[in-house]
């Protein structure tokens, strides 16, 4: 699998904060915040040949051994899933506790 390293910054289409690049020098690809995501990418990881391009709601968690905690995101138009690592900022201990009240 390719992977094309993208680390910018952007608005959040989903909570509208101003989101900076990834502290680690990572690609960053959804809102800390929110951890919304947008379909972006299709084949690969940095592709941008998505012709979607809504936005990706996070439904669940995943770990992987190599990669550690991972948000799965669900695209809200086409609904396709990809699984995204976590970053050091994200508000992920409150996204899972508010999965945890649905459950």
């Amino acid at each position: 699998m390719w992977f094309k390293m993208i680390n910018e910054s952007f608005v959040c289409e989903n909570c509208h904060n101003e989101i900076t690049q990834h502290p680690e020098w990572s690609a960053r690809n959804h809102c800390p915040f929110c951890l919304y995501s947008k379909h972006m990418d299709d084949n690969f990881p940095g592709d941008r040949a998505s012709k979607c391009h809504w936005l990706m709601i996070p439904v669940d968690i995943d770990y992987k051994k190599n990669k550690w905690n991972m948000i799965k995101h669900k695209c809200t138009k086409c609904g396709k899933e990809i699984l995204n690592k976590v970053a050091p900022d994200d508000e992920f201990l409150e996204f899972i506790k508010k999965r945890n009240k649905m459950i």
